[in-house]
Formats: C-alpha cells, structure tokens, sequence
C-alpha cells in the first residue's frame, strides 16, 4: 500500500462505504491536550490514540522517553481501536504527521501493510471543506493478530558504528543538533557521525509531504540514496518515524533508532557531539538541560 493518501481519496472510501479504521494521534511535546482537541473535533469515525500510553511503554533511561510497547500490548491496543484483518487503516494528526508517523511505522514493524497516512493531516480536511465530528467515538473490537520486526531498526551499538558504513539522519530541530539547546533530554547535541535533517524539511508550507523527487533530492543533499545504508532517530523514536516514511516516499530504505537521542544521551558513557557538523565542533554536553524549542 502506498505511504499517503490524499484527503480526496479518503473521502471517496468513506463516501462509498468501504471499510477504514481512522487513527486520530494528535500529540505534541508541550500539548497535552490532544484528547480534547480529538472530542471538539475530528474526522467522522475516526477513533482517538493516546501516543503516551498506547503507542509507548513507560520511560526508562535504558530505552528512552517513548520505548515501543510489548507485542501483546500493542496488539491489544490495535484491536481496541477496531483493526481486523485485511482494514485499511489510514492515521492522521494535526501536525504535519509527525506524531500519526509513530502508528503508521509502528502497524507496519508489525507486519500490518495496509495503513498509510492523510497526506496534510486534518489541516487537509478542514481546508477541502469537509465534516468534522465531536465527541468519543467507541469502536467495535477488532481481531488482528500482529507480529514484529517486518521494519529494520538499529540499536544504540549499532548507531555508533553506523557513520562509519553509512548515513545516520538526526529528525530533531537544527538547534538541538548543534547542541544549542536540549528541553527534555539530559544532554545536548548529538550522535557523533550523523548528519543534521530535521524532519520539518518533508514537509511543504500546508503539511503535505514533498513529491518525491524533491525528497529524493533532500536526501541526496544530505548523503542518502537508494543505494546507501541509512538510519534514522530523533529525540524520542517518534519524528523518526515520519522521517522513515518520508524515505519510503522517496525510495530509500531506512532502519529506526527506536531509543534514539533520549536512550543515547541517558548513558554518560557514549560520546555526544556538538556543533553543525557530523563530528562536532565543541565538547561534549554533561549539564542539564537546557531551555528552548519543544520537539521530539
């Protein structure tokens, strides 16, 4: 299946009675209020996930801010939202992507191949005039039966060496990267070796994911191409997914750092890097962190 859908072809699937599981995941650091922005408004049908607590297992230093769940508890989860074998899942968010990417990546690591995502989110729908709905909307259980590890995904062993072989894509904001600025993780910078791509840059003025040889050319500016061995993280293993999905786009394979920086910066052992480049240009960060932008 195809990584987005357009507003018009999802319109059309409801429209003609075809069935769809919609996944609402809006969340944001700094926003935690994406359950009430789901019950004001949503996409008709479309059934709430709470990206904290449904698409993570709890914090810990070893594994980071947002760990993937267990097996078992993410299959109970998917059956709670209604997916039965052979649905067509389709996830949005309010942001671009950036949050619904998590559930996208996380259906497809599970050997769930027909989910995609609303190109331009919810922003899409509101701007091709279509309903919206409040309220909770209760979905009949589903019945699917999930498996894992269908995506590649690296470890924090594996990251350190990754540069050395192949490209490693940072998602987080330039001045995370550099080390200017760290919200929420003990230490600022990055994985030494990889290369700064903020995930913000897939993505046009109205949220819709560049066509893909722009992508194409993104990556290729920054080191990655459909021949090269390329990984990706963030701050917490969930922009990277809409980094992963923006690769797919652009027909380049990716492998995910579920962990990511949050998991890597938690242990005092493992170099940090700062400055524009790969390498680093300043000292490694050890203080707490730092005031700034909010991202993932």
């Amino acid at each position: 299946m195809d990584t987005l859908m357009d507003v018009s072809a999802l319109n059309a699937r409801l429209a003609s009675g075809q069935r769809t599981v919609l996944l609402d995941v809006r969340w944001a650091l700094g926003d935690p209020d994406g359950r009430r922005h789901y019950l004001d408004a949503h996409i008709p049908g479309a059934v709430y996930i709470d990206l904290p607590t449904e698409l993570a297992a709890p914090a810990e230093p070893a594994r980071g801010r947002h760990p993937l769940p267990s097996l078992p508890s993410f299959q109970r989860a998917a059956r709670r939202w209604g997916i039965r074998a052979g649905d067509v899942v389709v996830a949005y968010d309010d942001a671009g992507n950036t949050s619904a990417a998590r559930v996208w990546w996380m259906l497809r690591n599970a050997g769930f191949r027909s989910v995609c995502l609303l190109d331009g989110g919810l922003a899409a729908w509101r701007r091709a005039g279509l309903p919206l709905q409040g309220g909770q909307q209760e979905a009949v259980p589903g019945d699917v039966t999930l498996t894992d590890g269908a995506m590649p995904v690296i470890d924090r062993a594996q990251a350190a060496d990754w540069a050395n072989h192949g490209v490693l894509l940072d998602a987080r904001a330039g001045e995370r990267y550099r080390g200017e600025v760290e919200p929420v993780d003990p230490r600022a910078g990055h994985i030494p070796g990889a290369v700064s791509a903020p995930t913000t840059e897939n993505l046009d003025d109205a949220g819709h994911f560049l066509p893909a040889q722009d992508l194409r050319r993104r990556f290729a500016r920054l080191g990655a191409g459909a021949e090269t061995t390329t990984a990706v993280y963030c701050g917490s293993g969930v922009t990277a997914a809409h980094q992963v999905a923006a690769l797919e786009i652009a027909g380049i394979p990716a492998a995910l750092f579920p962990g990511s920086f949050s998991e890597w910066s938690n242990d005092p052992s493992l170099p940090v890097a700062t400055g524009a480049g790969p390498t680093g240009t300043g000292p490694t960060g050890t203080g707490p962190a730092a005031e700034g932008s909010v991202a993932v």
